[in-house]
Formats: structure tokens, C-alpha cells, sequence
């Protein structure tokens, strides 16, 4: 065995191999109010709509993990891809 085998290897431009995770505010009328996301997850820009923020989401290939009211007018959608 040499020295090189036993070094850690490069990663850098290998693709995300995790799960990716999107939380999703909106209030129950429909408004956008803010977008988390895990480091590498990819997004489109939301809209101040929240259905059009969460149908972009799904058609890039999120599925909804649930759906949680915070309170009667905070609604949050976890996403998974």
C-alpha cells in the first residue's frame, strides 16, 4: 500500500448523492411567506403565490413528506427530493 491510497480522495464535482429538503410557509389564503431549504437544494425563485411557489417545487420533482398548520393563518409544507 502506498501513501497515496490511504489519503482521502477529492470529492469536489461529484454529484449530490443525499436527499434534499425544502420547508414551505404560506398563510391559508394563499400568500407566500418564506422558503428554507437544505444548502444544495435546488429551487426556483417562489412567487408571491404560494400554489404557483408549490407547483414549481413539485415539478421539479418534490414530493410533500407533510403538511403542518403552525397556526390558524401559518400553514408549512415539508418537501423532499
Amino acid at each position: 500500500m502506498n501513501y497515496r491510497d490511504t489519503q482521502p480522495q477529492p470529492i469536489i464535482g461529484q454529484a449530490w448523492t443525499g436527499k434534499h429538503v425544502i420547508l414551505l410557509h404560506c398563510t391559508a389564503n394563499n400568500q407566500f411567506i418564506g422558503l428554507y431549504k437544505s444548502f444544495h437544494a435546488p429551487t426556483e425563485p417562489p412567487r408571491f403565490n404560494c400554489s404557483e411557489t408549490l407547483s414549481q417545487l413539485l415539478s421539479i420533482g418534490y414530493h410533500i413528506h407533510a403538511v403542518t398548520a403552525i397556526s390558524p393563518n401559518h400553514i408549512q409544507y415539508v418537501l423532499v427530493l
